[in-house]
């Protein structure tokens, strides 16, 4: 029992910690980072340089634990790489708090400079008037994107503009338990890669040892995203709001009901861990041995590789056997730079953004979380290069991500209901975990995700 409780808690520390292109794009990318190390703050420096005093800029953000840890030292980094700019980083909450306190001080001289904000909340900052696309800052300095990672940089590309600055991303991955595996004679380096694999393994896992489980999925609606994704499903019609504005979902029956189906056929079978919407119990039944496989964000890998009693596997995401692999949906959160602020502090929030795209800070990014670099030739860094010799799993992430192919299924979708639309889904998966009909909860979770969309619209005068 005491074993059990500290695994609780390191899970709980763990989850919260965690809540390509080549030749001449990359080092046109590699020009843009180092230009922005060995001049930095240029304009914030030509703003301040009469007064003397440093340019302040408030950055707002929601990374917890190891994540929290990580930006305090490359903040601390860049304030003492000049002598121009004080970055002052400001710990808000979850992402939903941080919008949410946002939201009440917009516009007045309370507001940051810039704020981390997640993936989905995209179209509410676009709509809410409120900030800056970064595209005015990307123009005005002809800077480079194209040298930064593809499949991350296309979220946040609408209609050639780029609203935000992509920051910490991830992917789901599959992780596995090495040492079950090899107990259950299966071949821990040939992990199961559809849905119907996973099933398969999961009762030889309970079969071989009747105390662990085989599969868990955290009843989370941005994993049921990814996996929507992964069979070239679109979560919104029109393009997953990409070409126009959303007025209905966008996949099919046959897609949608599919992951109901396999995690229903696991539930019958009693291979099945249920941990409901609770990530930090998810995570600690996989430490504590509890359940051989489980779905969740890349960016603990690092963390679940250091702390886990046994060998960990990452795999890429599963698929329906009948459904060829697409790939994975961004996740993570982009900076936005606030609309109302002296030019002179834009720009020195501009700078740091800048900075934070350098390979060099990349690379202690990716290593120190498990976030993906933004930039590819962070991967050439050598604190790269020894961490994925190490640990290669790390690299695992990073092959399924470039691996992804491009389209509007894997660009994610753009709506501003979609943390709504999550908990519809988040509710629907419950139901089914407990015992529930896939045909009822389906069904209702799809009449409850449209009546959203058209309450989104109507909001909105559309």
């Amino acid at each position: 029992m005491r074993k059990l409780l500290s695994i609780l808690m390191l899970g709980l520390v763990l989850f919260i910690a965690a809540c390509g292109t080549e030749g001449e794009a990359e080092e046109t990318a590699g020009d843009n980072t180092e230009e922005a190390e060995t001049t930095s703050s240029d304009s914030a420096e030509e703003a301040n340089e009469e007064s003397g005093e440093k340019q302040t800029v408030t950055f707002w953000h929601s990374m917890g634990g190891a994540g929290q840890e990580a930006i305090d030292e490359i903040v601390a980094g860049y304030n003492e790489s000049q002598d121009k700019v004080q970055v002052n980083a400001e710990y808000q909450g979850t992402y939903d708090e941080s919008l949410t306190k946002f939201n009440a001080v917009a516009g007045s001289d309370s507001a940051p400079t810039m704020i981390q904000t997640f993936e989905i909340g995209t179209m509410s900052m676009i709509n809410s008037g409120q900030i800056v696309p970064i595209q005015e800052f990307v123009d005005a300095d002809n800077y480079d994107m194209s040298g930064l990672e593809e499949n991350i940089t296309n979220y946040y590309s609408l209609d050639g503009t780029f609203y935000s600055m992509p920051f910490n991303s991830s992917t789901p991955v599959m992780y596995y338990n090495k040492d079950a595996f090899e107990a259950a004679g299966l071949d821990p380096e040939a992990p199961p890669e559809t849905f119907e694999e996973v099933e398969e393994v999961s009762r030889a896992i309970v079969e071989s040892n009747p105390e662990m489980k085989g599969f868990a999925l955290q009843a989370y609606g941005w994993l049921w995203e990814q996996l929507l994704a992964n069979q070239g499903a679109l979560l919104l019609n029109n393009d997953n709001g990409r070409t126009d504005t959303p007025t209905e979902i966008g996949w099919t029956e046959e897609e949608g009901k599919s992951i109901f189906n396999w995690v229903k056929n696991m539930v019958d079978d009693g291979t099945f861990a249920n941990y409901g919407t609770n990530g930090d119990n998810m995570v600690a039944g996989f430490l504590a041995e509890d359940v051989s496989m489980f779905l969740q964000s890349s960016a603990s890998s690092r963390d679940v590789i250091d702390n886990a009693p046994f060998e960990v596997g990452i795999a890429f995401l599963p698929h329906p056997e009948d459904k060829e692999r697409q790939g994975v949906v961004i996740g993570g959160a982009s900076l936005w730079m606030i609309d109302g602020k002296p030019e002179a502090e834009q720009q020195a929030a501009w700078d740091f953004m800048k900075y934070l795209q350098t390979p060099e800070v990349q690379a202690q990014w990716h290593v120190g979380t498990g976030y993906f670099a933004i930039n590819p030739a962070a991967y050439e860094e050598q604190i790269v290069v020894d961490a994925h010799t190490e640990m290669p799993q790390l690299k695992v992430t990073v092959e399924q991500l470039q691996a992804t192919e491009s389209s509007y299924a894997t660009q994610g979708a753009l709506m501003d209901m979609l943390p709504q639309g999550r908990k519809v889904m988040e509710t629907a998966l419950e139901t089914v975990y407990n015992g529930g009909e896939v045909d009822a909860a389906y069904n209702t979770a799809v009449e409850q995700f449209n009546a959203a969309i058209e309450q989104a619209n109507a909001a909105r005068g559309e």
